[in-house]
């Protein structure tokens, strides 16, 4: 499918939740992957299946600072993801979004490869749109404790479409909307994982608010398979393009289809809702649709079967 002067690609934080299926995904459409990671939130255990394919590579490296390969095309996945995480160290949270963005446009202009920013639904902040298309400009508080995240992918667009005006750059960019699925961190902090892993403990389940804001839940692969085909789109669309599942749940319901999958007696604990905390999230599509002949296929339900089995394997490994 791929020429070999082609197909090379970087992946960076390919050793995290949607990198490491991203890097799969790469290796089974017959391209040759460097995965590079700083395992700040990715996990070896992740890419460990991948270890002997002779088309993959690792190397433990932090995007802040400059990375000297030769690549044709580099996917930009490396940041800290979930609150509990990127609200860790929020300095470091803006240097990844910022100078990792920096230093891989920089390796794309020498090497002259085309080039995918991972960006994020958060850019669209607590939005007073909705569904949210690519043409809002969003409502972030540049100084509360979610923008380290929002602003820093937000600074990140900036700086690709920069490149792409003065230097002619080939680039990509993609807002990505809430995924969950097989290989999410179980301390991620995130509605999906929290309640499946509260739920397999017989913990009760934590709702933030009153369980009436809503998320558009996209299953991994569907995920992946979008982000694919805006890599090997035409060069002009540059996006940015929403790539989610336009379906829209409330917290109350997911936690219910959790309750029913997993089965046992938790019961649904109040708490209050965190700061900036957005109270609707739905992907507006249509361009993906038009662009990209794309949309999501996986239900929700069909998706939390997947997650529930993984993360049942999982804690069972750690209980041993």
């Amino acid at each position: 499918m791929n020429s070999t002067m082609d197909n090379r690609v970087l992946v960076t934080g390919g050793a995290g939740f949607l990198g490491s299926h991203l890097c799969e995904r790469l290796l089974n459409d017959g391209f040759d992957v460097l995965c590079v990671d700083n395992f700040f939130t990715g996990r070896k255990e992740n890419i460990l299946h991948l270890m002997q394919n002779a088309h993959f590579e690792m190397m433990r490296h932090d995007v802040t600072f400059p990375l000297y390969v030769e690549v044709d095309r580099i996917y930009n996945l490396a940041c800290p993801a979930s609150p509990v995480h990127y609200q860790f160290d929020p300095v470091q949270t803006t240097k990844t979004s910022v100078h990792g963005a920096i230093n891989m446009l920089g390796l794309a202009k020498r090497v002259k490869a085309r080039i995918l920013q991972a960006s994020t639904s958060e850019v669209y902040g607590d939005p007073e749109v909705h569904p949210q298309p690519e043409e809002y400009w969003g409502r972030v508080n540049p100084i509360g404790i979610r923008s380290c995240y929002d602003e820093g992918k937000r600074c990140a667009e900036t700086l690709f479409f920069d490149y792409h005006r003065q230097h002619q750059l080939q680039i990509k960019v993609m807002r990505i909307f809430n995924t969950y699925g097989p290989r999410m961190h179980p301390n991620d902090g995130r509605v999906v994982s929290n309640f499946i892993v509260q739920a397999l403990q017989g913990e009760d389940i934590t709702i933030y608010g009153n369980g009436q804001q809503t998320r558009s839940f996209c299953y991994v692969d569907d995920l992946i398979d979008g982000m694919v085909r805006f890599m090997e789109s035409d060069p002009e669309f540059t996006g940015p393009v929403n790539v989610g599942n336009p379906t829209e749940f409330t917290m109350l319901a997911l936690a219910e289809q959790v309750l029913k999958l997993v089965g046992g007696a938790s019961k649904l604990v109040f708490k209050p809702l965190p700061q900036d905390d957005p109270k609707q999230r739905q992907p507006n599509i249509e361009l993906a649709k038009e662009q990209l002949g794309w949309e999501p296929k996986v239900s929700l339900e069909d998706g939390l079967k997947e997650t529930v089995a993984y993360f049942r394997a999982l804690l069972g490994r750690q209980t041993r």
